[in-house]
């Protein structure tokens, strides 16, 4: 079974644990079976494409998977790691909103 994960495709993040941490930025793909997602500019690997007509071979680098427990949202008001909370505003709509500051994710 998948867990109901909080981060989602376009959020700002940070890593908290491994070679990269410290390290920010936004969030490409999530795969929620896996519980990993992509972030652009973390986990940088080398893939060795060979040459197809029309494309050119050589090293590509592009972004590896990173575990979802190693990032923690980036708080929009003082770009810090903060855990995320849900809330019901309006009466109807269920929002994200970091516990640190108390501002909304959500867009």
């Amino acid at each position: 079974m998948t867990a109901k994960l909080k981060i989602k495709k376009g959020d700002k993040v940070i890593v908290i644990a491994g070679r990269d941490r410290g390290r920010t930025g936004e969030v490409l793909r999530v795969a929620p079976k896996e519980s990993r997602l992509f972030v652009q500019g973390v986990n940088m690997v080398k893939r060795h494409t060979r040459q197809k007509p029309g494309e050119t071979g050589g090293i590509v680098e592009k972004e590896g998977p990173i575990h979802i427990s190693n990032v923690a949202h980036v708080d929009p008001k003082d770009g810090k790691a903060t855990r995320v909370g849900f809330k019901v505003v309006d009466g109807d709509r269920k929002v994200r909103f970091a516990k640190r500051s108390g501002e909304i994710i959500d867009r």
